[in-house]
Formats: structure tokens, C-alpha cells, sequence
């Protein structure tokens, strides 16, 4: 039974402490929209996502009005589009048109991102899948909301070292295409390794194969109502920290289980995972570092990081997974340098650095995220940090993921502005050292030991 404590617990986390449901995705297949004309296939999609996505926006907004809780984005996932468009696609110009469809619907129905322009290539790539990611460069130049992610590593498969070399020359052209944006197409491009295929958080989002024709996912967010908490037990054992943030992740879980079940019901789509990431955002009081500063850190980047980090993880899954039926995404704590004020105070500080963000990553839910580099860094050493966050995911068996932006024109100690949800970021130094042998040798780097679990 609700009672009055409760639903001013719950008001105060939002009118406070920032709570807010980050996103309302809704996963759309596209597996039928196949054809051999690319004009069919573009007409198909188009069709297919303004038909079944009319009223996602507005019936979000309909939830927000009427449970008062803010629900930022509205997005759609669909099946990767190099599946989609392998029968029609001959040329890589083919596949951009298909982007421009989807950047069509996606204005059409309101939605702020649309994710699914992706391959899945951890163990080889196809003719068509190679297209695509060639491609990604104009797509997303030529697009506004389209988002893109390369799936190029998993713990069965092992590490497709050619499409690592490649990903690291494609974060480079995209970072050209988009040069008088400050290379902003590369806020829309992520590089997996064990990528969900029902992650609701973008850049990353695509509908898996495996997924209904339909599903909708909620992705929550609530680093300020954490913070809040824990600041209430400040010089207390870690017992006592642990409690408060499992309870705190719990209630915040609710609060999404809540969303997605009604924005099921009145869309008539099947209610698929809640995510219990906690995503943070450049305002003040709503990061992640801050809370790994109440925990008992200077500045994020000190020693015992990695340690706050990885028992916050662990307590917001141990909070959140009794909160919902089904848990899924990616689910724990974001660290995005652009997108969380601490995290940019820890650089500007010189206590954050890339190496000890890499190593954050072991333990926390996704991986090098919205980190600003030099734009004159080398395609192989982007290839090589994309190669080091493949290995900590499949030796590890969790997703990690790399999104990484070369700056054109921009060098250490400059700064760099996204805007929005996005913020910005110092641009951060890269280890000069090279890599290049070990990049060009190709072929693919074995899956580890544990995976052979049949």
C-alpha cells in the first residue's frame, strides 16, 4: 500500500535530487522490411517505424503530466541495419540512403535519437556489414538523429582484430565529415564489445534478432538521489554505505518498473527490461564522480576509485534487480567524461586520466565514454584503446564499449563543447607511444578459456 511518506519521498527526489527517467526506448524489428530495391527498403522502414512509433512521444508526455515524473528522451531502436539492408545495399552510398530514412522517421514521429544503424562483426564481417560500417562516416554527417554502434568483440568469439583496425580509421573519418562541429559525429558512434540487445541508452541501442517485433525499455537515471542518500551516512562503515545505496537504487528502479509497465499498457507493445543505469549529466549535483567523492575520494581519479566504483556497480544491480521482473541493457554506473561535471573537474584537476578511466571500466558497466582526444591522434592508436576496452569486456564477460572523439583541430587543454545532455569535455592527453604493428597484423585475437561453458 502507497502511503503519504512515500509519495513525498518520491517528490522530493525529483523536484531535488534530480531523479528522472532518462529514456523511453521502444525496439522496433525491421527484419521484414527486407527487399532487393534499397527504394523499397527505405519506403519500408519508413512505413514501418511511423506507423508502430506515432504515439511514443506523445504518450510519454501523457505519463510525465500525469505521475509528474520527467522522462527526457524518447527514442527507437531497430534491427542492425546492416541486416536490414544486406540484399539491397551494393555500395556504401546505398546504406546512407536507409540512414536518411530513419532520420526521416525519427523527425517525423518526434523521437530525439534513433540507435540501430549498426553491425554485428565480433567474429567476421560480411560484404554488406563492411559497407555499412564504411559508410558510417556520412550517415551520421548527413543525419541529426541517427545513431550508430559496432559490435567488434564478445566472450565467445574473441576479438575481430580487422574490424578494430577498420573502427579505428571510421572514428577518424567521422570525427572529418564533422570537423565544423567540433567532430561531433563521433558522440553518435560506439564501438562494443558484448553488446545487450536491448540496451534502451544511446549511442549504443539496437534491437536484437532474438526481440519481438515490438518492445519497449526504460532506461532510469538517479545519480543525484544516490548522492543525496549517502551524504546522509557520511562517515559510516561500509555496510551501512552499502545499504543506503542498494535501498536507494531500489526505490529509484520502481520508479522505471512504473513507466515502462504503463507506457506498455497504453502503447500496446510488450514491456521488455528495465535498465539501472545510473546516467549522469552535466548539471551540478547529478554525477557520478560526485558520489565517488561522498564515498570518500578527493577527486574521481584518486586512489580507491576503482574500488568506490566497483562496490557502487555492485549495489545499484543488488538495489535495482529486486525493484523490476526484468533487468537488462546495460545496468550500473555510466562514467561519460562530457556528460558528468565531476568527471570534468577530475581532469581539469589532473586526477583523472585515460588510463585510469580504462581501468575503472574492469568494473563498472560500459567503458571509455564521450572522452575528447587530440585531433591529430593515429587511426591505429584509437585502434589500440579500442583493442585494450574488447579485452577487458570478453576476459571479463561484460559489455564494455569505446566512444571516443578526435577533436580536429583542437589539442590538450583545449576544451570542447557538445551542448545539451552531451556537455563538454578538456581534451585529453593519449599515450604518444605506437601501436601500429600490433594493430596491422589482423585477423582475430581468440576467445579466452572461460568461454568454452557448453
Amino acid at each position: 500500500m502507497i502511503n503519504m511518506f512515500e509519495v513525498s519521498e518520491t517528490n522530493n527526489m525529483i523536484t531535488q535530487e534530480k531523479l528522472d527517467v532518462r529514456t523511453i526506448t521502444m525496439g522496433i524489428s525491421l527484419l521484414d522490411c527486407i527487399d532487393s530495391s534499397v527504394e523499397k527498403v527505405c519506403e519500408n522502414v519508413y512505413n514501418k517505424i511511423t506507423t508502430l512509433a506515432k504515439n511514443l512521444v506523445s504518450t510519454g508526455k501523457d505519463i510525465e503530466k500525469e505521475y509528474g515524473i520527467p522522462i527526457v528522451n524518447k527514442r527507437i531502436s531497430v534491427t542492425p541495419i546492416a541486416l536490414v539492408g544486406s540484399a539491397a545495399c551494393k555500395t556504401t552510398d546505398d546504406f546512407v540512403e536507409i540512414a536518411k530514412s530513419l532520420d526521416r522517421a525519427a523527425k517525423e514521429v518526434g523521437v530525439n535519437f534513433l540507435g540501430g544503424y549498426s553491425a554485428l562483426v565480433s567474429k567476421g564481417m560480411t560484404k554488406a556489414e563492411e559497407l555499412l560500417i564504411r559508410s558510417i562516416p556520412k550517415a551520421l554527417a548527413v543525419t541529426e538523429r541517427v545513431c550508430s554502434s559496432v559490435n567488434i568483440g564478445s566472450t565467445k568469439t574473441g576479438i575481430n582484430m580487422d574490424a578494430v583496425r577498420l573502427m579505428g580509421n571510421i572514428v577518424k573519418e567521422a570525427a572529418e565529415y564533422t570537423k565544423d562541429q567540433d567532430s561531433l559525429g563521433c558522440a553518435k558512434l560506439v564501438v562494443f564489445c558484448n553488446a545487450p540487445d536491448d540496451n534502451p541508452f544511446m549511442a549504443g541501442a539496437f534491437h536484437g534478432v532474438t526481440e519481438a517485433d515490438a518492445i519497449i525499455n526504460v532506461g532510469v537515471s538517479g545519480p543525484g538521489v544516490v548522492m543525496h542518500a549517502i551524504s546522509q551516512v557520511r562517515g559510516q562503515n561500509f555496510e551501512v554505505l552499502c545499504e543506503t545505496i542498494k535501498k536507494t537504487a531500489f526505490k529509484v528502479t520502481r520508479v522505471g518498473q512504473l513507466v515502462a509497465q504503463e507506457a506498455s499498457r497504453r502503447l500496446g507493445v510488450k514491456f521488455g527490461i528495465v535498465d539501472l543505469s545510473l546516467a549522469p549529466t552535466p548539471a551540478i549535483g547529478d554525477s557520478v564522480a560526485e558520489i565517488l567523492e561522498e564515498i570518500g575520494l578527493e577527486h574521481a581519479g584518486a586512489p580507491g576509485t576503482t574500488a568506490a566504483l566497483a562496490l557502487l556497480n555492485d549495489q545499484v544491480k543488488k538495489g535495482g534487480v529486486m525493484a523490476s521482473s526484468y533487468v537488462g541493457g546495460l545496468s550500473g554506473a555510466f562514467i561519460p567524461v562530457s556528460e558528468d561535471q565531476g568527471m570534468i573537474d577530475a581532469v581539469t584537476a589532473g586526477a583523472l586520466t585515460l588510463e585510469k578511466l580504462e581501468a575503472m571500466t574492469c568494473v563498472c558497466s560500459v567503458g571509455l565514454d564521450m572522452i575528447a582526444i587530440p585531433g591529430d591522434t593515429k587511426a591505429t592508436t584509437i585502434s589500440g584503446i579500442i583493442a585494450d576496452e574488447m579485452a577487458i569486456g570478453m576476459i571479463n564477460n561484460k559489455t564494455t564499449a569505446v566512444r571516443l572523439i578526435p577533436v580536429i583541430g583542437k589539442g590538450v587543454g583545449e576544451t570542447v563543447e557538445f551542448g545539451g545532455l552531451l556537455g563538454y569535455a578538456p581534451i585529453m592527453p593519449v599515450n604518444q607511444f605506437s601501436c601500429d604493428a600490433f594493430v596491422n597484423r589482423g585477423g582475430r585475437i581468440p576467445a579466452p578459456i572461460h568461454s568454452f561453458k557448453n
